[in-house]
């Protein structure tokens, strides 16, 4: 049985060091990463410049510092624009399911990810306030391992669905 796992990361750093464990421990492609295309939230509070360019899959979609080397770290990644949510930027599994839901919001994309509708809004929620959202797609028995890893690198309200 397939199983999500969710968690939202406050930093950049702390998201970068889950999905580069979470790729050595053979998840690569199950990663999905959804943050807020909006550099201005690094930059005030006096974190790195902003990502220049060079490698992302995205280079030239977005100037913000606080995912663009994430970008790199996920397949398929794309800039949205969400009703509500603004500019964002989406990487991996999710990012195809979000540009077909972009009516429904990010709540809406989760929820055909396999996340009930009111934890989907919950994270929807933390996106809004400036979260980097992880997500991991994968069986029963990789769950709690996946978990684990998002729990050690400083995730918040990580979840299994």
């Amino acid at each position: 049985m397939s199983r999500t796992v969710i968690g939202a990361f406050d930093s950049r750093e702390s998201a970068e060091k889950a999905i580069n464990d979470l790729r050595r421990k053979g998840f690569e492609k199950d990663i999905s990463i959804l943050a807020k295309d909006d550099h201005s939230r690094e930059n005030a509070r006096g974190a790195d410049t902003p990502y220049s360019g060079g490698d992302s899959i995205t280079d030239g979609a977005s100037t913000g510092g606080i995912v663009g080397g994430l970008v790199g770290l996920a397949a398929g990644a794309g800039a949205l624009a969400i009703p509500g949510v603004g500019p964002l930027l989406a990487a991996g599994p999710i990012a195809g399911l979000l540009s077909g839901a972009a009516t429904g919001g990010i709540a809406g994309g989760l929820a055909d990810y396999g996340i009930p509708a009111e934890r989907g809004r919950f994270f929807e929620d933390k996106i809004k306030q400036g979260s980097i959202l992880v997500t991991v797609k994968c069986d029963d028995t990789k769950a709690q391992e996946a978990s684990g890893v998002l729990n050690q690198y400083g995730g918040k309200n990580v979840e299994i669905h």
